[in-house]
């Protein structure tokens, strides 16, 4: 295996060139979470997986099969519902702690901290979902936080994020674009506690099945999980796993679960957060040798746009205009072909059509030249 099977095993195994899943929940259970700060473009990214619409992730959501929330690491995830208790019971803890000296920043510590937890579960109790402005109210208002205090909105969207991290908290169940909070003991579906060991194992396993092949490293990124414990986990998994040797990294992946090329595509647009793209340290996409984004310390602090895969390089970057029916804006390698921007023009087509189908072709708004 050479770097270029090994970045085309990726997009087959995360269901891009490989078959479509048969729905939302199938992607998200076989990538285990994926990350979602930006919303809107993760449910196209899980759209696109399942050869579906933004729509079906919404009612997925709405439904409370999907769950957008705090987990792994100090960021949003979309988990599958079933997944979400254990998954925080393994990996939590060391979130939870590693964001210690911010919450001593913030005043959010002890008897305030675990005050403020008990406002946000009583204000949520009885399935009387709120919005984080909803919720700052009700903290405001039983005195635990203080609405002038300049530290009042980060305050509470870090009790949020406790409460999310304890399992108290999740994403609600309902239709709308705004986001709600829940009781996880109200809108979940029990489930038996697993051991550390066995839910290790899980993670792992999955891990490698949907995202390989990949090098113990990009583990130890995307979740709150040792080395030593990957390792550990990967020898629990025996012959299930398999490891190869790529430019110098050693890298696993499940042959049983490699997935074939029955979609290839030659070029993506991929959220800069996407599964596909942020997942790899090792063997990462190459960048192609125009590629001046490649590089940009912005690159993966912005929302709304991501990276231009064509013929397993990354030969660009684009950007959703929302204020603007949608429109695509790219920023390409000045010195990519003809004939691969053809490829890239549609992949704009497959994006564009993941969400209101209703919006005119016309609209498109494909531009090929350099627009920063």
């Amino acid at each position: 295996m050479d770097r270029d099977a090994v970045l085309a095993a990726r997009l087959a195994n995360q269901r891009l060139n490989g078959p479509a899943a048969s729905g939302p929940v199938q992607v998200v259970g076989e990538l285990l979470c994926v990350q979602a700060q930006d919303a809107p473009l993760a449910r196209a990214m899980i759209a696109l997986r399942c050869a579906g619409r933004v729509a079906d992730v919404d009612g997925a959501v709405a439904r409370g099969e999907l769950v957008r929330t705090h987990v792994l690491r100090p960021t949003w995830h979309y988990v599958a519902a079933g997944d979400l208790r254990w998954l925080l019971a393994l990996t939590s803890a060391k979130v939870e702690s590693g964001m210690a000296a911010r919450h001593r920043q913030l005043g959010l510590t002890g008897p305030r901290l675990d005050s403020a937890l008990d406002v946000l579960v009583s204000r949520l109790t009885g399935r009387r979902f709120a919005t984080r402005t909803e919720v700052g109210d009700a903290l405001a208002g039983a005195g635990v936080l203080d609405r002038p205090d300049p530290l009042f909105g980060q305050q509470v969207g870090h009790v949020l994020l406790v409460g999310e991290l304890r399992a108290l908290v999740c994403s609600a169940p309902v239709e709308g674009v705004e986001h709600r909070y829940a009781l996880v003991a109200e809108v979940l579906p029990a489930s038996d506690p697993l051991s550390r060991d066995t839910a290790l194992t899980e993670l792992v396993g999955r891990f490698v099945a949907g995202h390989g092949p990949v090098a113990v490293g990009d583990l130890t990124r995307w979740a709150r999980v040792t080395r030593g414990e990957a390792r550990t986990a990967l020898d629990r998994l025996g012959d299930r796993v398999a490891r190869v040797v790529v430019d110098g990294e050693e890298l696993w992946h499940v042959p049983d679960a490699a997935l074939p090329a029955t979609r290839p595509q030659p070029a993506w647009l991929l959220s800069v957060f996407d599964e596909a793209f942020l997942s790899y340290r090792g063997v990462p996409w190459p960048a192609s040798g125009g590629n001046l984004l490649s590089s940009h310390p912005r690159r993966f602090a912005e929302s709304s746009g991501g990276v231009v895969l064509h013929g397993l390089r990354d030969v660009g970057g684009w950007k959703r205009r929302r204020s603007d029916g949608g429109r695509i804006e790219l920023d390409l390698d000045p010195g990519l072909p003809r004939a691969a921007r053809q490829d890239v023009t549609a992949a704009v087509e497959r994006l564009r059509a993941v969400f209101e189908t209703s919006v005119p072709a016309s609209t498109l708004g494909a531009d090929l030249g350099g627009v920063r």
